[in-house]
């Protein structure tokens, strides 16, 4: 592999800076697994954002604040004599070429869709017959990526809609029920009924290949642009934001996704 040993140097020196970190630095030798655990979450959404962005300067930033992480964790495993960041990469390793069957076996598969179904049935088979094909999402994950996780695993075991165009008469039934519940004004199923829509939703967006967690951050993203339009709309007449109709919001709103259009275009 080209530049194979320039690799190997650059990640060695990682795992060198580590560790004499961990001995002669005082913040660093205080961290703790359970410290450092909330800092890993805020780096993967960092890495997250930027990859959204598209700013690959900043995704090769954020990457090597995670892999710091990773081998952080690894050292510290190591000081504990539990084990080192060679088993790993071993572990993973042996992991990938297990579950990639179709290269490094005699497998044969057709299509991703089947690379996918043996990839969750070895994950089973390895974790033993009482393990639920549920149990691999983990719990304090968003409520938005543990529905579209739940549903890939349950995709993953055969659990799915035959043809993606029937997923919209499931949707329409959720929504009819959330209007029914809307009649009653009972709060609780009110929220059911809609965390029930919603999960619909969520599915037809994996059936067309849509990231919804991806697709709702960018237009979290576009309604934040267009909505500080309309502050500097406000600022430039001399106005507050509580001085405006929703006319004029509106007015600025739609100047706002004027200007993207014509961005777009250029």
């Amino acid at each position: 592999m080209k530049n194979l040993r320039k690799k190997k140097e650059a990640f060695a020196s990682l795992l060198e800076i580590i560790a004499t970190l961990r001995v002669g630095c005082p913040w660093d030798k205080k961290q703790t697994m359970d410290s450092l655990r909330s800092l890993s979450i805020e780096e993967v959404y960092e890495l997250g954002d930027a990859i959204l962005a598209g700013d690959m300067a900043e995704v090769k930033k954020e990457l090597g604040d995670l892999l710091m992480h990773i081998v952080f964790y690894a050292q510290i495993a190591e000081e504990q004599k539990l084990f080192d960041i060679s088993d790993v990469l071993d572990e993973i390793c042996e992991k990938l070429k297990y579950r990639h069957p179709h290269i490094y076996g005699d497998v044969q598969v057709a299509d991703e869709k089947e690379v996918l179904q043996n990839w969750e049935q070895l994950k089973l088979k390895e974790k033993g017959r009482k393990h639920r094909v549920l149990e691999g999402v983990p719990v304090s994950l968003p409520a938005l990526v543990k529905a579209y996780r739940i549903q890939d695993k349950a995709r993953g075991a055969g659990f799915d809609w035959k043809q993606k165009e029937d997923v919209w008469d499931k949707v329409r039934e959720e929504f009819q029920e959330f209007q029914l519940e809307l009649l009653h004004a009972d709060q609780e199923k009110m929220e059911n009924e809609f965390g029930d829509f919603l999960f619909s939703i969520i599915n037809a967006a994996r059936l067309y290949g849509i990231n919804p967690e991806n697709a709702l951050e960018k237009t979290n993203c576009k309604f934040i642009r267009r909505f500080n339009y309309i502050e500097q709309c406000a600022r430039e007449q001399g106005k507050e934001l509580k001085d405006m109709d929703f006319e004029e919001m509106e007015a600025c709103w739609q100047e706002a996704k004027s200007y993207e259009l014509s961005d777009k275009k250029n």
